[in-house]
């Protein structure tokens, strides 16, 4: 059976684990903790970040974008998740980016190392209590994320075009992290959290939400789907 390298709130391994069970694929999780990596990891992923896809116990897919291509080329039996033409796809594939660097790099890694993997880190290693600045300065920029989502969502079926794809699935990824927390203003923007609702209630979503972290409970609303 495939197994997936992960961490419960990292976004990559989110979109993965929405992929994988939109593909209809069976796996197996095996937990990780970035902030002190085996070194295991290493021999899998030079790079030692996460998630590593092991589609059997020699051949091991290190790279978010890598393993979505992986998976579209060899389980997109049932559905496709880069589906259209060529300029379909390559929106799926820009919108996808986006997300998985511009939303990452300004929203999900300063909320997560901020309010998870210091709290873990030796303080000799950078532990400590949480920069709220960063958080503050991420919360900020969530807003401009959820009305560039907002914009898509009032003009298509999907972010991406009139299917499901990748693009929905690493929005979706990025923000259920975030949301962990209790930290999208979801009343301020109606249309994303109707296009939310809509990820957040497909079968593939479940497991997500019966994620936890040890001596961090989820906000209140995180696992209802009626929020």
């Amino acid at each position: 059976m495939p197994s997936l390298l992960h961490f419960t709130l990292d976004p990559f391994s989110r979109r993965l684990r929405l992929s994988l069970a939109e593909y209809g694929v069976a796996f197996e999780l095996i937990d990780e903790e970035p902030w002190e990596p085996l070194p295991e990891i290493f021999e899998l992923n030079p790079a030692g970040t996460l998630p590593v896809y092991l589609e059997d116990a020699d051949t091991a897919i290190s790279g978010i974008e890598a393993i979505g291509e992986y998976l579209e080329e060899t389980k997109s039996t049932r559905i496709s998740l880069i589906p259209g033409d060529a300029f379909a796809r390559a929106e799926v594939r820009r919108l996808a980016g986006w997300f998985d660097s511009k939303f990452y790099a300004e929203v999900s890694e300063p909320v997560l190392t901020e309010k998870v993997i210091r709290r873990f880190l030796a303080r000799d290693k950078g532990g400590g209590g949480p920069d709220m600045g960063r958080v503050r300065q991420a919360m900020a920029q969530l807003r401009n994320h959820l009305d560039y989502i907002g914009h898509l969502a009032d003009r298509r079926a999907w972010l991406a075009g009139e299917d499901l794809s990748l693009a929905d699935l690493a929005a979706a990824a990025h923000l259920s992290a975030v949301d962990y927390f209790g930290d999208v203003p979801w009343q301020d923007y109606p249309a994303v959290k109707s296009w939310y609702q809509r990820v957040k209630s497909r079968p593939s979503f479940r497991p997500l939400l019966s994620d936890t972290i040890r001596g961090m409970a989820p906000g209140p609303h995180y696992a209802d789907l009626d929020f």
